[in-house]
Protein backbone atom coordinates (compact mmCIF):
# COMPACT_ATOMS: atom_id res chain seq x y z
CA UNK A 1 0.00 0.00 0.00
CA UNK A 2 2.00 2.97 -0.84
CA UNK A 3 1.56 6.49 0.75
CA UNK A 4 1.42 7.64 -3.37
CA UNK A 5 -0.93 5.51 -4.59
CA UNK A 6 -3.21 5.79 -1.42
CA UNK A 7 -3.46 9.48 -1.76
CA UNK A 8 -4.27 9.15 -5.38
CA UNK A 9 -6.79 6.07 -4.26
CA UNK A 10 -8.79 8.70 -1.83
CA UNK A 11 -8.15 11.80 -2.99
CA UNK A 12 -6.08 13.59 0.32
CA UNK A 13 -3.36 14.39 1.56
CA UNK A 14 -0.50 12.70 2.41
CA UNK A 15 -0.39 13.65 6.39
CA UNK A 16 -4.32 12.05 6.60
CA UNK A 17 -2.69 9.05 4.28
CA UNK A 18 0.18 8.52 7.27
CA UNK A 19 -2.55 9.67 9.97
CA UNK A 20 -4.47 6.70 8.91
CA UNK A 21 -2.00 4.33 8.67
CA UNK A 22 -0.81 4.97 12.36
CA UNK A 23 -4.41 4.01 13.43
CA UNK A 24 -4.67 0.93 11.36
CA UNK A 25 -1.26 0.12 12.52
CA UNK A 26 -2.07 0.54 16.04
CA UNK A 27 -5.06 -1.27 15.64
CA UNK A 28 -3.18 -4.04 14.26
CA UNK A 29 -4.61 -4.21 11.13
CA UNK A 30 -1.09 -3.22 9.37
CA UNK A 31 2.30 -3.46 9.56
CA UNK A 32 4.69 -0.91 8.58
CA UNK A 33 8.11 -2.89 7.34
CA UNK A 34 11.50 -1.51 6.78
CA UNK A 35 12.20 -0.57 2.93
CA UNK A 36 8.63 -1.80 1.64
CA UNK A 37 5.82 0.17 3.33
CA UNK A 38 2.43 -0.84 5.26
CA UNK A 39 1.08 -4.55 4.54
CA UNK A 40 -2.39 -6.13 5.58
CA UNK A 41 -1.63 -7.83 8.94
CA UNK A 42 -2.65 -11.53 9.01
CA UNK A 43 -4.16 -12.81 12.20
CA UNK A 44 -2.06 -15.86 13.05
CA UNK A 45 -3.81 -18.71 14.74
CA UNK A 46 -2.36 -18.14 17.94
CA UNK A 47 -3.63 -14.70 17.70
CA UNK A 48 -7.07 -15.83 17.58
CA UNK A 49 -7.32 -18.05 20.62
CA UNK A 50 -5.70 -14.76 22.39
CA UNK A 51 -8.27 -13.19 21.45
CA UNK A 52 -10.96 -15.39 21.31
CA UNK A 53 -10.13 -16.48 25.28
CA UNK A 54 -9.88 -12.61 26.25
CA UNK A 55 -13.69 -11.83 24.21
CA UNK A 56 -15.04 -14.87 26.03
CA UNK A 57 -14.55 -12.98 29.53
CA UNK A 58 -15.37 -10.12 27.93
CA UNK A 59 -18.19 -10.37 26.36
CA UNK A 60 -19.80 -12.77 29.26
CA UNK A 61 -19.37 -10.20 31.52
CA UNK A 62 -20.70 -7.90 29.50
CA UNK A 63 -23.57 -9.81 29.32
CA UNK A 64 -24.27 -11.19 33.12
CA UNK A 65 -24.23 -6.83 33.32
CA UNK A 66 -26.87 -5.70 31.18
CA UNK A 67 -28.79 -8.14 32.49
CA UNK A 68 -28.32 -6.75 35.99
CA UNK A 69 -28.18 -2.86 34.54
CA UNK A 70 -30.00 -2.23 31.19
CA UNK A 71 -32.41 0.19 31.16
CA UNK A 72 -36.12 -0.37 28.82
CA UNK A 73 -34.29 2.07 26.38
CA UNK A 74 -31.21 -0.28 26.27
CA UNK A 75 -32.88 -3.57 25.79
CA UNK A 76 -35.03 -1.52 23.31
CA UNK A 77 -31.79 -0.92 21.45
CA UNK A 78 -30.90 -3.89 21.67
CA UNK A 79 -34.25 -5.64 20.36
CA UNK A 80 -34.04 -3.29 17.56
CA UNK A 81 -30.66 -4.04 16.82
CA UNK A 82 -30.74 -7.48 17.00
CA UNK A 83 -34.01 -7.27 14.54
CA UNK A 84 -31.66 -5.48 11.96
CA UNK A 85 -28.60 -8.49 11.94
CA UNK A 86 -31.62 -11.10 11.88
CA UNK A 87 -32.63 -9.21 8.22
CA UNK A 88 -28.68 -8.56 7.25
CA UNK A 89 -28.03 -10.18 3.49
CA UNK A 90 -24.70 -9.62 2.89
CA UNK A 91 -21.60 -10.87 4.62
CA UNK A 92 -20.46 -6.95 5.13
CA UNK A 93 -23.86 -5.68 6.23
CA UNK A 94 -23.81 -8.73 8.50
CA UNK A 95 -20.63 -7.76 10.27
CA UNK A 96 -21.18 -4.53 10.66
CA UNK A 97 -24.70 -5.01 11.92
CA UNK A 98 -23.32 -7.80 14.66
CA UNK A 99 -20.95 -4.72 15.74
CA UNK A 100 -23.98 -2.22 16.37
CA UNK A 101 -25.36 -5.04 18.44
CA UNK A 102 -22.39 -5.81 20.67
CA UNK A 103 -22.67 -1.87 21.09
CA UNK A 104 -25.95 -1.48 22.42
CA UNK A 105 -25.22 -4.62 24.86
CA UNK A 106 -22.02 -2.57 26.27
CA UNK A 107 -24.16 0.22 25.99
CA UNK A 108 -26.31 -1.43 28.49
CA UNK A 109 -24.15 -2.80 30.83
CA UNK A 110 -22.63 0.83 32.37
CA UNK A 111 -19.50 -0.22 32.62
CA UNK A 112 -17.50 2.38 30.61
CA UNK A 113 -13.88 0.53 30.96
CA UNK A 114 -15.79 -2.93 29.78
CA UNK A 115 -16.49 -0.82 26.59
CA UNK A 116 -13.12 0.97 26.07
CA UNK A 117 -11.64 -2.44 26.53
CA UNK A 118 -13.53 -4.47 23.98
CA UNK A 119 -13.28 -1.38 21.76
CA UNK A 120 -9.71 -1.92 21.75
CA UNK A 121 -9.90 -5.66 20.83
CA UNK A 122 -13.09 -4.78 17.72
CA UNK A 123 -10.32 -4.53 15.00
CA UNK A 124 -9.49 -7.85 15.61
CA UNK A 125 -13.03 -8.80 16.27
CA UNK A 126 -14.52 -7.99 13.20
CA UNK A 127 -12.06 -9.37 10.98
CA UNK A 128 -12.18 -13.11 12.74
CA UNK A 129 -15.66 -12.43 12.82
CA UNK A 130 -15.90 -12.31 9.04
CA UNK A 131 -13.58 -15.17 9.18
CA UNK A 132 -15.74 -17.47 11.29
CA UNK A 133 -19.07 -16.56 9.37
CA UNK A 134 -17.34 -18.39 6.22
CA UNK A 135 -17.58 -21.83 7.94
CA UNK A 136 -20.90 -23.66 6.54
CA UNK A 137 -24.45 -22.50 8.86
CA UNK A 138 -22.21 -20.78 10.97
CA UNK A 139 -24.36 -17.36 10.33
CA UNK A 140 -27.79 -19.57 11.10
CA UNK A 141 -26.35 -20.87 14.57
CA UNK A 142 -24.96 -17.47 15.35
CA UNK A 143 -28.18 -16.19 15.13
CA UNK A 144 -29.88 -18.71 17.12
CA UNK A 145 -27.40 -18.70 19.98
CA UNK A 146 -27.78 -14.59 19.66
CA UNK A 147 -31.99 -15.12 20.01
CA UNK A 148 -30.86 -17.34 22.86
CA UNK A 149 -28.96 -15.12 25.06
CA UNK A 150 -31.19 -12.16 24.27
CA UNK A 151 -34.04 -14.23 26.10
CA UNK A 152 -32.02 -14.13 28.77
CA UNK A 153 -31.15 -10.72 29.06
CA UNK A 154 -35.08 -10.33 28.82
CA UNK A 155 -35.67 -12.51 31.78
CA UNK A 156 -32.80 -10.66 33.38
CA UNK A 157 -31.37 -13.82 34.06
CA UNK A 158 -27.16 -12.40 34.39
CA UNK A 159 -26.09 -15.87 34.93
CA UNK A 160 -27.68 -17.58 31.95
CA UNK A 161 -26.80 -14.55 29.81
CA UNK A 162 -23.57 -14.95 30.86
CA UNK A 163 -23.39 -18.77 30.07
CA UNK A 164 -24.93 -17.92 26.37
CA UNK A 165 -22.58 -15.46 25.92
CA UNK A 166 -19.55 -17.26 26.25
CA UNK A 167 -20.99 -20.20 24.55
CA UNK A 168 -21.60 -18.10 21.70
CA UNK A 169 -18.04 -16.84 21.65
CA UNK A 170 -16.59 -20.71 22.08
CA UNK A 171 -18.36 -21.53 18.79
CA UNK A 172 -17.43 -18.33 17.12
CA UNK A 173 -14.04 -19.13 18.15
CA UNK A 174 -14.41 -22.91 16.67
CA UNK A 175 -15.56 -21.76 13.06
CA UNK A 176 -13.12 -19.48 12.70
CA UNK A 177 -10.54 -22.11 14.26
CA UNK A 178 -11.55 -24.32 11.31
CA UNK A 179 -11.04 -22.11 8.98
CA UNK A 180 -7.45 -21.23 9.66
CA UNK A 181 -7.02 -25.47 9.61
CA UNK A 182 -8.20 -25.13 5.86
CA UNK A 183 -6.07 -22.52 4.96
CA UNK A 184 -2.83 -24.64 6.59
CA UNK A 185 -4.46 -27.53 4.51
CA UNK A 186 -4.72 -25.43 1.25
CA UNK A 187 -0.95 -23.77 2.05
CA UNK A 188 0.37 -27.27 2.28
CA UNK A 189 -1.35 -28.83 -0.84
CA UNK A 190 -0.26 -25.48 -2.70
CA UNK A 191 3.37 -26.50 -1.66
CA UNK A 192 3.69 -30.45 -2.18
CA UNK A 193 2.37 -28.94 -5.82
CA UNK A 194 5.34 -26.54 -6.42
Amino acid sequence: MPERDLCQLTGVSRTLVREALRQLESEGLIEVIAHKGPVVSRITAAQAIGVYQVREVLEGLAAQLFAEHASVEDRQALHAAFTEVKRADAAAKRIALKNKFYECLVAGTGNEALGKTLYLLNARTMLLRAQSLQAPNRWNQSLKELEALVAALDERDAEKARSLAVNHVRRAAAAAMHTFSMDARQSKKQGSAA
